[in-house]
């Protein structure tokens, strides 16, 4: 769930070397997409939470996630019109606008964030973790393209671990369901060795990601966990887990964060660096990509720096200690899969939180409550409650959209977080108790 850096407003801002590199990387996998129905190379539509795109590579199929063409959509400045269109259609104003903006560019021809046409779909492989849109929209997706779809049941984490039977439940699906589809629509047999290969591959980039994610414990804290780092978790979190491309991707970006720690340097911005490192904050909460450049000057130009965030653990919670295991291919997959973000109950997600704000040592914890992701907003209001009792420290509250600009208010946001960045100035000095 990351952008890449086509959009307009992208093009604007100061970019580093490895956002430069992913854009690059992620640009050549949408050539490959494109031209798949000349390569005879299959693809397949799935999701970012819980994705098993290392056991797609095994078999040589292309993942394709619809979340990240839909923000896509909306850095283009194209999700208004894509959302007209699927509200036209009979979509509620309600329903997620990652799922219309979805419908609406299938309906304007299937164009892909790099201009080029997406191919259908050979399969749809729904991974549920956590969020039941995702078996609607895969629901609408068959009764467009009319193609095969298998389904993923993960359950859900409601008492916050992970039991053997849940592993199991998952691991009888993979070897009963998932793997079989997958034979049967890329024609090879399931290859084991192949797998493991690709989860060796992804273990090692995930050590480097969270050496970076974990670099914001540094201060001055060389990255954004929140703007920044949905750019550094593009890879990982989209096609390229699994792969050598990956490895190399995150070696060469914890090179750069280690400089930037070395030299003093916080985190770049639309601007370039930033000069000065005023707040910390833990953000919880998807951000809004219609407006995403001027969402992110709204922190930086007051000197605020997300030093963690939720937002970038949806493809993983890798922090938390969570590597994949060659060693134990279908299970760790199955792991990977539980112990997804959106997977996690409210009191894991406010224990979270709450060891967020206590380790990055932040002034405070924001929410940026969005209208229409039921598995991020629902219960916020309690997370807030929760881990400003739990950890002191104060919380402030936003609220806008994914990719429906009708929803994203720049005066009313900019009103709110000045008045929250006031509120921890004054906390600092210690003129509130």
């Amino acid at each position: 769930m990351t952008p890449t850096t086509t959009g307009a407003a992208s093009r604007e801002a100061q970019k580093d070397t490895s956002q430069v590199r992913q854009k690059t990387m992620i640009a050549r996998h949408f050539d490959r997409l494109a031209a798949a129905p000349e390569t005879g190379e299959k693809n397949c539509y799935t999701f970012v939470p819980g994705n098993l795109t290392e056991l797609l590579l095994a078999f040589d199929m292309l993942p394709v996630l619809p979340e990240i063409n839909a923000l896509q959509s909306g850095m283009r400045g194209k999700s208004a019109e894509y959302i007209s269109i699927a509200e036209k259609l009979g979509h509620s104003e309600d329903v997620c606008t990652y799922v219309k903006s979805d419908i609406g560019m299938l309906k304007s021809g299937n164009i892909g964030p790099t201009g080029q046409r997406l191919p259908n779909p050979d399969l749809l492989l729904l991974s549920y973790t956590g969020c039941f849109t995702f078996v609607k929209w895969f629901e609408l997706l068959r009764e467009e393209y009319h193609c095969p779809v298998a389904m993923l049941h993960v359950p859900y984490q409601a008492d916050g671990k992970i039991t053997d039977a849940m592993r199991q439940y998952v691991v009888d699906q993979l070897r009963g369901t998932i793997i079989p589809m997958l034979e049967k629509i890329s024609g090879k047999p399931y290859d084991e060795d192949r797998l493991k290969a690709c989860l060796e591959l992804s273990a090692r980039a995930e050590d480097d990601l969270v050496f970076v994610l974990q670099s914001a414990k540094h201060r001055p804290s060389p990255i954004d966990a929140y703007f920044g780092a949905v750019y550094y978790v593009g890879p990982i979190f989209s096609s390229f887990r699994g792969t050598s491309e990956a490895v190399d991707y995150y070696r060469e970006l914890r090179s750069e964060i280690d400089e930037r720690m070395r030299l003093g340097k916080g985190p770049v911005t639309p601007d370039g660096d930033m000069p000065a490192e005023r707040y910390r904050i833990v953000v919880e909460g998807p951000p809004n990509w219609t407006s995403f450049r001027q969402f992110w000057k709204m922190f930086s130009d007051e000197g605020a720096v997300s030093v963690a965030s939720t937002y970038t653990k949806v493809g993983g919670v890798y922090d938390m200690g969570f590597r994949h295991d060659p060693a134990r291919p279908l299970e760790t997959m199955a792991e990977y899969c539980l112990g997804c973000y959106t997977n996690l109950s409210l009191p894991a997600r406010i224990d979270l939180l709450t060891r967020y704000v206590s380790e990055y040592h932040a002034d405070g914890f924001l929410i940026n409550s969005v209208k229409s992701c039921n598995s991020f907003s629902a219960g916020q209001l309690h997370i807030l409650r929760e881990v400003e009792a739990r950890s002191g420290r104060p919380g402030g509250f936003i609220e806008s959209d994914l990719v429906d600009p009708r929803y994203f208010s720049a005066a009313n946001i900019k009103n709110r977080l000045e008045s929250y960045f006031q509120m921890l100035e004054q906390k600092r000095a210690g003129r509130v108790s």
